[in-house]
């Protein structure tokens, strides 16, 4: 009896995916000069015809894998258990000390000198921008109807930005964990009950 081969939708949806991963973990680990569609290609185990049939360029490759990326932790963060602020404030950091946060630098870097990337790059960032700190208000469990919370939130944010730059040449640990105790009991002062 010969074996069932999983239909055709669902391969090409795993091979997608499987593009969208490779492309991730090539920005992260050779930044844009040395992530090409045929690096993602071998590295995801398909040929370069079949990368293009699914990203018909290099911009659109790399932008659908950021998206994707930020999407599934997205989709993590969401699934989080409740937690108290200092838990929430060291999963938020979190995100951008992995390998999605070197991916977006990578992609962001690149943004900045190509003119046909920069306006899908920056409207992307804003679109994640907005649903990270959507789920920062719901995980801290902040109203922001309070005066200065939506602030301290975006601050948040834009802190734990800062703590994945000053980890992406040296691993900043020992001084993050330090960092995000302070800005843990900062965030439960600022909140209130």
């Amino acid at each position: 009896m010969a074996a069932l081969t999983p239909p055709k939708q669902d391969r090409s949806r795993a091979t997608r995916r499987g593009l969208l991963e490779a492309a991730v973990s090539c920005l992260a680990e050779h930044g844009w000069a040395g992530s090409t569609v045929s690096v993602v290609a071998e590295r995801a185990g398909v040929s370069r015809g079949a990368a293009q049939h699914h990203f018909p360029t290099r911009e659109d490759l790399f932008t659908a894998a950021v998206e994707y990326v930020a999407e599934e932790r997205s989709a993590a963060l969401r699934a989080l258990p409740d937690q108290d602020r200092a838990q929430v404030v060291a999963a938020l950091v979190d995100l951008y000390t992995g390998p999605l946060f070197r991916a977006a630098l990578q992609l962001w870097v690149a943004a900045s000198n190509e003119a046909q990337l920069r306006p899908r790059v920056t409207e992307l960032e804003a679109r994640v921008g907005r649903e990270t700190h959507r789920i920062a208000v719901g995980l801290l469990r902040a109203d922001e109807d309070r005066p200065g919370v939506r602030e301290t939130v975006q601050g948040l944010l834009d802190m734990a930005r800062g703590l994945g730059l000053a980890n992406v040449l040296t691993d900043d640990t020992a001084r993050r964990r330090r960092v995000v105790a302070q800005w843990a009991a900062m965030i439960e002062d600022a909140l209130g009950g």
